[in-house]
């Protein structure tokens, strides 16, 4: 029996979101500069039987039921299109916020596809990986290989990785969860309107604090609408001493912070968790 297989699903962090426009089909057009963190849930895979998953850690009551989640459904479209496709059973501890706009959920089911592309012998680049990872979500695709990226569309087009400097972060969930769709309604864009034909400005490592400081989430102000603690977690972020960027990452709720070093970046950490020591709070670094 082969051994288990482990790997690690962190969290994903739009630094920049520009919404371009809506398409006729109701799916918002999207431009996200994506990095990773350093933290984020584990996964593991028990070669040999059916398809199964098993579920602990800090917030696994949230995480959702077997049939809904992400990580089954990416296993399920691979199996689909792979005959014989070996599977077995995913042991998933669950440490991140859930509808939180970090994927979590994304980033899990990426894991999973990954782990049984490693047991069946299949590349990433494998047609049928690509195709179960677009089809389980729009997130799942840019989670894949986990590397900072431009994504645009509705996820489905992925730029080349880039060679971002490492970025100390906090990041911050008031431990509220935020439905993506109720953002999109306050946005309130129409079928077919467009907001920008401007693309990102392009990535230098020396000047990546001024290119973040000039771009935005345009998800941001329709999220502090539909869940104003948004707005408390950036107010305690800009702040903490040192902190160069607080923004929301993807439709909320969790924001980041950040910071020159790993020390002032574990201080304003400190600081938040003490003002609202419920709240989920981790210092980090991104790339």
């Amino acid at each position: 029996m082969p051994q288990p297989l482990a790997t690690r699903a962190p969290a994903k962090i739009n630094l920049t979101l520009h919404v371009l426009g809506r398409r006729a089909d109701g799916y918002h057009e999207l431009e996200s500069l994506v990095a990773f963190a350093g933290t984020g849930d584990d996964l593991r895979l028990e070669p040999g039987g059916p398809l199964a998953l098993e579920i602990s850690g800090p917030t696994a009551a949230l995480a959702g039921a077997d049939a809904d989640n992400l990580v089954l459904k990416a296993g399920r479209l691979l199996a689909d299109r792979v005959e014989g496709l070996q599977l077995g059973t995913f042991h998933l501890t669950k440490r991140l916020p859930v509808a939180a706009g970090i994927g979590g959920g994304s980033s899990d089911a990426a894991a999973a596809l990954r782990l049984l592309a490693r047991l069946n012998g299949l590349p990433l680049s494998h047609p049928a990986v690509r195709e179960a990872a677009r089809l389980t979500g729009a997130d799942v695709p840019v989670c894949l290989e986990p590397r900072a990226r431009i994504m645009r569309g509705v996820g489905e087009e992925l730029g080349e990785p880039l060679n971002l400097p490492r970025l100390f972060a906090v990041l911050v969930n008031p431990r509220v969860p935020v439905e993506t769709p109720m953002v999109f309604k306050a946005l309130g864009l129409q079928p077919g309107q467009r907001l920008t034909e401007a693309r990102h400005p392009g990535i230098e490592r020396s000047s990546l604090l001024d290119t973040l400081n000039a771009a935005r989430n345009d998800l941001e102000p329709p999220a502090l609408k539909v869940q104003p603690l948004i707005g408390e977690a950036l107010d305690l972020l800009r702040q903490t001493p040192g902190c160069r960027l607080a923004r929301m990452s993807g439709s909320g709720a969790t924001v980041f912070g950040l910071y020159d070093d790993c020390g002032a970046a574990a201080d304003a950490a400190k600081a938040v968790r003490h003002v609202r020591p419920a709240w989920w709070v981790k210092a980090t670094s991104l790339r």
